[in-house]
């Protein structure tokens, strides 16, 4: 709903429910409950309802009626719901010398739920993948907000225009409580073709679902305890110190060579805090043609990082008198009597800190080709710096140009191509997406694997519209067939399954009708 309060203001509400809910799977995948049967020389293939028997010395020893005992397909199930109000208010508040100062407010309630099911035997640990518990969740926010557009200089030598624009929100989470943030900016329009651009802002992002309130798990992992045998250390080591404070006793030896380590979702996680610094320009030498550059610089502090319980171990009692994150109750914690761990955590935390830098160009020509209009516009952006401290002390970690064994490709140059046309009731587009070069974090240079060329996608499309209400379009993604190139970190994909195209070639159909 939207309407106007007298001649300069107007408003609006919305009420909006989305839903979308998934299906995936694996396919081969091994049943070890029916492995256990195939093996079971008491029961196996005695009956015809029976199991069979399963010879599994040997190569090729296996029949195919035990292939396909064993063989089953996982279903795994998920979703997401989101219901929200949101009204707002805008308008002119005063006049100024260089023009009206405009305002906005508004106010918005957004609660937002998770889930996802694995497979029945995925959960219960009965198949060779890696065991999953159900995940669910659910929160509720409240937020307020309020913008500024102040006109301060106009109608000046180089100086057409010149605007600042502030903006303030206020956030209430039901699981992490109020936050603030802002942004201030300046928009100089220095004359007809040129304006130049600057602003400076704060952002957070809540955790997702999954890092909360994923299923938490124990396992045993190979482990080393830094207080292991610590009276034998230099007593002027930290080692030694922090383990003589916190009361293990002289001569403790650590049992085995594994910790019972708890992994999984944090339900205590906060959010990331961003700053944020952006500058550009815009160039428009003709009505035709519109070009911009932009640089940005972005800090995330608080960011939700995986670290390894060993990892924090040692860094905890390498840290001067124990003052390291990692040495609060919720990393380990020790048996009072006899001083073995008896909790280690390799849960999310809010322990790494981030900084991103590089430049985003756009490019727009509008033109008309044999009674066609047409569009050309081009997206290049280039990561000049991606640096990751994974906490506090830790050694920052260079992704830019780099593909990670988890967090997909961080390729130095990106672009994306497109080109539209439209005459009557055609109308049709060609994108050509590109990917740079990257090396694979983890790989040596003469390993195969070590290293991503570049790629481009190409997809084509074409619609026709019977009226304005409906039109048919059909359109083919990844027309060249390109496949993913093969990188050694993605041991279950063989390739970067967050960035490269996995499908192939694939063509749609769509009929859409607007009431």
């Amino acid at each position: 709903m939207k309407g106007a309060l007298g001649d300069k203001w107007d408003w609006s509400a919305s009420l909006n429910w989305g839903r979308n809910t998934g299906l995936d799977g694996m396919t081969n995948i091994i049943n070890l409950d029916r492995v256990d049967a195939t093996l079971n020389v008491a029961t196996c293939g005695r009956t015809p309802t029976s199991a069979p028997c399963g010879n599994y010395l040997g190569y090729g020893n296996l029949s195919p009626a035990v292939l396909e005992y064993i063989h089953f397909t996982t279903r795994d199930h998920g979703g997401n719901d989101q219901k929200s109000f949101n009204a707002s208010i805008s308008g002119e508040l005063f006049s100024m010398p260089a023009g009206p100062v405009g305002f906005a407010s508004g106010f918005e309630y957004r609660r937002e739920k998770g889930w996802r099911d694995p497979d029945s035997l995925i959960v219960s640990g009965a198949a060779n993948t890696n065991a999953m518990d159900p995940i669910a969740g659910q929160y509720s926010a409240r937020e307020v907000f309020a913008e500024l557009s102040v006109p301060l200089l106009a109608k000046l030598p180089l100086v057409q225009s010149l605007t600042m624009n502030a903006a303030a929100r206020y956030s209430d989470y039901s699981l992490f409580g109020s936050q603030g943030t802002y942004k201030l900016g300046l928009d100089w329009q220095v004359m007809p073709a040129l304006k130049m651009r600057a602003n400076r802002s704060t952002a957070f992002r809540v955790p997702n679902v999954p890092e909360l309130f994923g299923g938490v798990s124990e396992g045993n992992l190979t482990t080393t305890d830094p207080c292991n045998n610590w009276n034998t250390l230099d007593p002027n080591s930290a080692v030694y110190k922090n383990c003589q404070a916190s009361g293990v006793p002289v001569g403790f030896r650590q049992f085995g060579p594994s910790i019972l380590t708890t992994g999984g979702g944090n339900q205590n996680l906060k959010p990331e805090e961003a700053d944020t610094f952006t500058v550009g320009m815009v160039w428009t030498p003709s009505k035709a043609l519109t070009l911009t550059l932009d640089y940005f610089n972005i800090e995330i502090d608080n960011a939700i990082e995986t670290v390894p319980g060993s990892t924090k171990l040692s860094v905890c009692y390498n840290s001067p008198g124990l003052s390291h994150i990692f040495c609060r109750p919720s990393s380990f914690t020790r048996d009072p009597r006899t001083g073995e761990i008896n909790f280690l955590s390799s849960q999310p935390e809010n322990a790494a800190q981030q900084k991103v830098a590089g430049l985003d160009f756009g490019a727009m020509y509008d033109f008309t080709l044999f009674g066609w209009t047409s569009s050309i516009t081009a997206d290049v952006s280039r990561l000049n710096r991606f640096d990751v401290t994974p906490f506090p002390g830790g050694e920052v970690i260079e992704y830019a140009g780099k593909i990670t064994g988890g967090r997909g490709s961080y390729a130095k140059w990106r672009s994306t191509a497109s080109l539209t046309a439209s005459n009557g009731p055609w109308s049709g587009s060609y994108t050509v997406q590109y990917i740079g070069k990257a090396d694979d974090i983890n790989a040596a240079p003469e390993d195969i694997g070590s290293r991503a060329p570049s790629i481009a996608y190409h997809n084509a499309s074409v619609k026709y519209a019977f009226n304005k209400a409906m039109a048919l379009s059909f359109g083919v993604d990844n027309l060249f067939d390109k496949r993913p190139p093969y990188i050694q970190s993605w041991t279950d994909g063989n390739t970067d399954t967050m960035t490269y195209d996995l499908l192939g070639r694939r063509w749609h159909v769509r009929l859409g009708y607007k009431f």
